[in-house]
């Protein structure tokens, strides 16, 4: 059964979300058949490639919040995160452009790397401080992760998995999602936001019943068994 995330690296309900989801797993008994595969989705897509700007004043303008406010926000994530065991000490982050972010998780996801190649990139922004916008930061981070520096950087030279980044992005407009994470599970179940475990879990029991109930078992007198 397939589940795909379609989040951003920079989204920290999705870093929520990815703890959440694996911990629901860890409680699911058909885990060993799941296979997770995280899609694109950029917050912000229009943000100039080469450039940040402060965090704290993007949310400010955007959403119209005082100083203040985004400090409590931040508070409150910092909170939730480290009740599922993770740290957040953004501070005075910046934010940008994450296509090239993506396009390595693409790579990674070839060189199965996908999920610790992710987990590099989120802990490194949201506990760490560090950037994952520019070709040296993202080059390190991966390469950390487990990645070759060589294919990291020919990668991001040739602009590699632009075209799957869009493609993913544009799926997840067919699918009506307008906010991150999205979960899809075993083509069907769908769950927006970083839902609780047990809600994930649910998920999970519901769309593995409709696959099995999909796919009969094969009757071993029948001369079509085993020629699927």
């Amino acid at each position: 059964m397939r589940v795909e995330v379609w989040s951003d690296v920079v989204c920290p309900w999705c870093y929520v979300g990815k703890r959440r989801l694996e911990q629901a797993l860890a409680g699911f008994p058909h885990a060993a058949d799941v296979q997770i595969v995280h899609r694109a989705f950029q917050l912000d897509p229009v943000a100039p490639k080469g450039l940040t700007r402060s965090r704290r004043e993007m949310l400010m303008r955007k959403y119209r919040l005082s100083a203040d406010q985004v400090h409590a926000l931040d508070e409150r994530m910092a909170r939730i995160t480290a009740a599922d065991g993770l740290d957040y000490r953004i501070g005075d982050g910046v934010t940008g452009n994450t296509e090239d972010a993506h396009r390595l998780l693409h790579l990674a996801r070839e060189r199965g790397l996908e999920s610790p190649v992710l987990d590099r990139f989120y802990h490194a922004y949201f506990a760490e401080g560090r950037s994952v916008f520019d070709t040296a930061s993202l080059t390190t981070l991966a390469v950390e992760a487990g990645l070759e520096a060589h294919d990291v950087q020919r990668a991001l030279q040739a602009d590699d998995h632009a075209g799957a980044v869009q493609e993913e992005q544009a799926h997840a407009r067919a699918l009506g999602v307008t906010g991150v994470p999205f979960f899809l599970i075993g083509g069907h179940e769908r769950i927006s936001g970083a839902q609780s475990v047990e809600v994930i879990r649910e998920a999970l029991e519901r769309a593995w019943r409709e696959l099995s109930i999909s796919v009969p078992e094969e009757n071993p007198a029948s001369p079509e068994a085993g020629a699927r």
